[in-house]
Order: structure tokens, then C-alpha cells, then sequence
């Protein structure tokens, strides 16, 4: 008995940390990750890093509390067997990518799905998610075809008060 009391503590404490940790995001990819290396976990760490994500092994019990405490629903089909967390504020899109990337080459790796923005995902959707373009390289597209018609209107009127006063007029 004495000894499950001096457990019971610091199962709350892990599961307040995890939700503390949880709570910073609001995107959250799943994967298995039986398998892998030290040295690929912490490849693929530095490499979410780059995309301002952060992975994280969580007991899968404090991570399921965590959730329900959270109101992120419908995850707990995720959180079976072992699980590695990746964790992201914004442009999951992005991290998913890594994800899938990584996966490739390191077949340990397998996504199951993922919640993001509260909104669950599944494999195919999460999938399909990883191929959309990330928000900066979406608006550098819209700026790109912005910038061309505005350019061509700039060369046109130059063109046309150069020519103008070429013939000497106003």
C-alpha cells in the first residue's frame, strides 16, 4: 500500500508535465517508431527542429489522460504501442513532409495519423496533408503571380512615357 502511494504522485506529476507539454500546441502527428536507432531519433529531431516542431516520447497512458484533460478528442487509437509524438504550432503540413521523408528512408518509422487543429486525421489524410505546400511557400507563390502582371503594367507605362517622350509630348 505505502508503495502506491509514492507512485501515485508521480504519475500525476508525469501526466501534468505531458499536458503541459501537449497544451504548447496544437498539432500533433503520430508514428511508430519501434525500431528505431538513438542516432535516427535524433537525426529526425534535428530535423523537425528546422521546422520549428518538436518530437516527443510520451507513456502512452499520461498522453491519452493528457489529451482528455487538453479536449484534443479521438486520439487514444493513436496512442498504441510505441508512440513518438511530433508536435507542431504551425505549417504541420511541413512536418508531416519530414515525417514521410524520414520514413522512406527509415521504414522503422511508420505515421498513423495525426490531430491537427483538433481535427483528426487518418493515414490517407495526413498523407495527402504532407503534399499540400507549407503557408510561407504558398504566399510566396500568390506573391510570384501577383508580382507579374504588376511588372508588366510598370514596363508598359515606362514604355509609353518613354515613347511619349521621345515624340516630344507630355
Amino acid at each position: 500500500m505505502a508503495i502506491a502511494n509514492k507512485i501515485q504522485p508521480a504519475k500525476a506529476e508525469a501526466i501534468k508535465n505531458a499536458k503541459e507539454t501537449l497544451g504548447e500546441y496544437t498539432d500533433f502527428i503520430f508514428a511508430d517508431y519501434r525500431g528505431l536507432t538513438v542516432e535516427q531519433i535524433t537525426a529526425l529531431r534535428d530535423k523537425l527542429r528546422e521546422k520549428n516542431a518538436v518530437l516527443k516520447v510520451i507513456k502512452n497512458n499520461f498522453a491519452r489522460i493528457a489529451f482528455e484533460e487538453l479536449k484534443v478528442e479521438n486520439v487514444a487509437d493513436y496512442l498504441k504501442g510505441p508512440t513518438v509524438i511530433a508536435m507542431a504550432k504551425e505549417d504541420s503540413n511541413e512536418v508531416a513532409k519530414v515525417l514521410f521523408d524520414f520514413a522512406k528512408d527509415t521504414p522503422a518509422l511508420a505515421v498513423k495519423g495525426a490531430s491537427i487543429a483538433n481535427e483528426n486525421y487518418d493515414l490517407a489524410k495526413i498523407t495527402a496533408y504532407s503534399n499540400v505546400p507549407g503557408k510561407k511557400t504558398l504566399y510566396a507563390m500568390l506573391m510570384s503571380a501577383m508580382n507579374g502582371p504588376v511588372r508588366q503594367l510598370a514596363a508598359t507605362i515606362k514604355a509609353y512615357g518613354d515613347k511619349k517622350a521621345e515624340e516630344g509630348g507630355n
